[in-house]
């Protein structure tokens, strides 16, 4: 699971909940104190919440953005659905939908992590099969593959899935992972106990299963970012490189950072989203965003 650098969020940064025709979600929502030039919204990924990019908000925000971080449905703060149709893709997908219609913003930014990224896919598709122009302009896929994560991988996410019901939540975690003193592993260890067991099945199962739609998502037309660390055992480099080509995509790849990056080198990956969303514009810089945190392939 990511970690990130601290859990509680900063003076500029509201905790709330944002109602939509799909229900209420839990949010981290900063609100630029300049001229608002656009919004984000991001999507975390599988055992994540949006906490996972609670360094992102204040420089993005500083930076002209604003920035809203989501708890998908069943995730740590989010109330959880019954049974496991609601936690499939397209329903998930949907849910991405709603928000952004709710925060009711134009331009807005997707920005998805890890399985957040194919959440964030089928919600440009899903857009796509209703016969509507996606709302979204542009798409950034953080650590995030063409389709299922590599077989090792599965393994875990099945072992998770089998584990739950017979353990407990409680009990998988004592088995899967190391006590961490201080606040930030006690956030992570009240996370993991908050998020429904059924949305960590279902999603499980869409990283076993879910196929390659790259060609479907070059087809849509949409601005498209692939950013990663130098490394990542979720899906390997070469696909993610792979998919950037396949896809026209601007192609970012964080220094020092593994699978990640929105937590692991929060300055430079912030850095890298506005660079990309400002493309054709002016480019702000953040302080301490260098170029030894930071390295782009195109």
């Amino acid at each position: 699971m990511s970690r990130p650098p601290f859990c509680v969020p900063p003076a500029e940064v509201r905790a709330r909940p944002l109602v939509t025709a799909r229900g209420e979600f839990s949010v981290l929502d900063a609100v630029p104190t300049c001229e608002t030039v656009g919004t984000v919204l991001l999507v975390p990924g599988y055992t994540g919440s949006k906490e996972d990019f609670i360094a992102l908000l204040a420089p993005l925000a500083a930076a002209g953005y604003r920035a809203v971080a989501v708890d998908g449905r069943g995730q740590y703060e989010t109330v959880c659905a019954e049974g496991r149709v609601a936690y499939r893709l397209g329903a998930l997908a949907e849910d991405v939908l709603a928000q952004t219609d709710a925060l009711g913003a134009a331009p807005l930014h997707l920005v998805g992590h890890s399985l957040g990224g194919l959440i964030s896919r089928g919600a440009v598709l899903r857009a796509v099969a209703a016969g509507r122009t996606p709302p979204f302009a542009s798409l950034t896929l953080i650590g995030s593959g063409p389709g299922r994560i590599v077989r090792r991988q599965r393994w875990r996410a099945r072992a998770l899935a089998l584990g739950l019901p017979l353990l407990g939540a409680h009990g998988m975690w004592r088995l899967t992972q190391r006590v961490e003193p201080g606040e930030v592993g006690e956030f992570l260890r009240r996370r993991w106990l908050a998020n429904a067991p059924a949305q960590l099945a279902a999603t499980g199962r869409t990283l076993r299963y879910e196929p390659d739609r790259v060609e479907l998502l070059a087809a849509a037309g949409l601005p498209v970012h692939v950013l990663s660390g130098e490394r990542d055992g979720i899906w390997p480099m070469p696909a993610l490189d792979r998919m950037a080509e396949r896809l026209g995509a601007r192609r970012t790849v964080i220094r020092g950072a593994e699978h990640s990056p929105n937590t692991e080198r929060p300055a430079a990956t912030a850095q890298a989203l506005i660079d990309f969303w400002a493309a054709r514009g002016p480019r702000p810089r953040l302080p301490g965003a260098g170029a030894r945190e930071h390295a782009a392939r195109r």
